[in-house]
C-alpha cells in the first residue's frame, strides 16, 4: 500500500536543515573529529599567513573567513546532513508506504584495509569488515525494494512477514516509479532500520498512526436524549 502524501508533509518528514540524529551520523568516530579538528587549525594557519604576507587588514571579511575555518569541525557534519537531506528533498513526489519484511540476511561490507609489518617483516594488508542486515520489502502488488544497513543487536527480532513501513519517493505523480525510499519502521518492535536517519520520527509517527487501520475514526456515540 502507498498512500500519497503532500509536499508540506514531505518537507516536514525530511527537513533541509540537519536534525540532531543526521548531525550525530555525520560527526563520525573520534577520528573523524580529528580530522575536521586539523582541516580547523590548518585553514587558520592559511589565513594567518597570507594575512601577513599580503600585510592585510583584520577587517570583517577577514573575520569572517577566521570564524568559518575555526569552526569547521563543529558546522561540517550539518552541513553534510543538509546536503544529504537536499539530494531527497528534490523528488517532486512522496508517498508512505505499509507492506511486510519478505525477507532478510545478513552479509559482510569492506569498509577499509590498513597495512601493518608483522614480526618478520612482511607487509600485511588487514580488511576491516562490518557485518549488514539486508532486508526486502514488498506488498501483495508486487512492488518490493532492498534495503541494507548495519546489523544491530536489536535486529534479532526481525522476522519475515512483519509489517514495515517507509517513505518512498518518485518524480511521477502516481508514485509508478519509485526511484528512492527511507529507513523501515517495524511498529510491532517500534524498530527503525536504517543506514542514515532521513526521518523526523514525530511526523512519521503521526503520519502512521492516521494511515493505520486500527486507528480509523470510530463513530462517536450518540448521547440519550430525555424528555422534559
Amino acid at each position: 500500500m502507498i498512500v500519497p502524501l503532500t509536499r508540506q508533509k514531505f518537507d516536514q518528514l525530511i527537513p533541509l536543515i540537519a536534525t540532531g540524529p543526521q548531525y550525530k551520523y555525520y560527526w563520525g568516530k573520534f577520528s573523524n573529529f580529528l580530522q575536521r579538528l586539523l582541516i580547523s587549525v590548518v585553514a587558520i594557519a592559511v589565513i594567518l599567513l597570507v594575512r601577513v604576507l599580503f600585510r592585510l587588514e583584520f577587517g570583517p571579511i577577514m573575520f569572517f573567513l577566521g570564524v568559518f575555518g575555526a569552526l569547521f569541525w563543529l558546522w561540517y557534519p550539518a552541513f553534510q546532513a543538509s546536503v544529504r537531506n537536499a539530494k531527497s528533498r528534490r523528488y517532486k513526489y512522496s508517498g508512505f508506504f505499509r507492506g511486510r519484511i519478505l525477507d532478510w540476511w545478513i552479509t559482510d561490507r569492506l569498509i577499509g584495509k590498513q597495512e601493518t609489518v608483522n614480526s618478520k617483516g612482511d607487509l600485511v594488508i588487514v580488511e576491516n569488515r562490518e557485518k549488514r542486515i539486508n532486508l526486502e520489502v514488498g506488498d501483495d502488488t508486487g512492488f518490493s525494494v532492498e534495503l541494507e544497513a548495519p546489523l544491530r543487536p536489536a535486529h534479532k527480532v526481525i522476522a519475515r512477514g512483519q509489517i514495515a513501513e517507509m517513505i518512498v519517493m518518485s518524480n511521477r505523480p502516481d508514485l509508478s516509479m519509485i526511484e528512492d525510499f527511507s529507513e523501515v519502521y517495524i511498529p510491532s518492535h517500534d524498530l527503525w532500520v536504517n543506514d542514515y536517519p532521513y526521518i523526523r520520527i514525530d511526523f512519521f509517527n503521526e503520519v502512521s498512526r492516521r494511515l493505520r487501520p486500527d486507528q480509523q475514526e470510530r463513530p462517536r456515540r450518540r448521547r440519550r436524549q430525555y424528555e422534559e
